[in-house]
């Protein structure tokens, strides 16, 4: 069985003092998708971007932006507990859009301000 090369993307790219990072899904270690609902999903989506933002140099207090892909509008409510518990006031700007996904439940992406 071959295994799919990997997507042609970089994991975050620096400019300047900001820090972009690609959309993050909600895949485990073994890089599968958590099964168990939007709370386990955006737990993991968020943790796999704190991650990221960990290995570019930067901390979650530090994001000024943040775009979240759902598939439900009905996961907003739920997804919003869980954002809760990554990003304390005063919240990043963020937008989220209602879309369909190739694997899970929510996408993040973020842009963090070294400053």
């Amino acid at each position: 069985m071959t295994h799919p090369s990997p997507p042609p993307l970089s994991r975050f790219q620096r400019v300047g003092d900001l820090i972009f990072t690609s959309g993050q899904l909600p895949r485990g270690s073994d890089g599968a998708i958590v099964e168990g609902g939007i709370e386990l999903q955006a737990r993991q989506a968020l943790a796999n971007l704190s991650a990221v933002l960990e290995e570019a140099g930067a901390r979650v207090d530090q994001v000024v932006k943040v775009t979240a892909w759902l598939t439900d509008e009905k996961l907003m409510p739920a997804f919003n507990e869980v954002y809760r518990e990554f990003f304390t006031e005063p919240f990043p700007c963020r937008s989220t859009v209602i879309c369909g996904l190739v694997a899970g439940d929510v996408e993040i992406e973020a842009i963090a301000s070294l400053k």
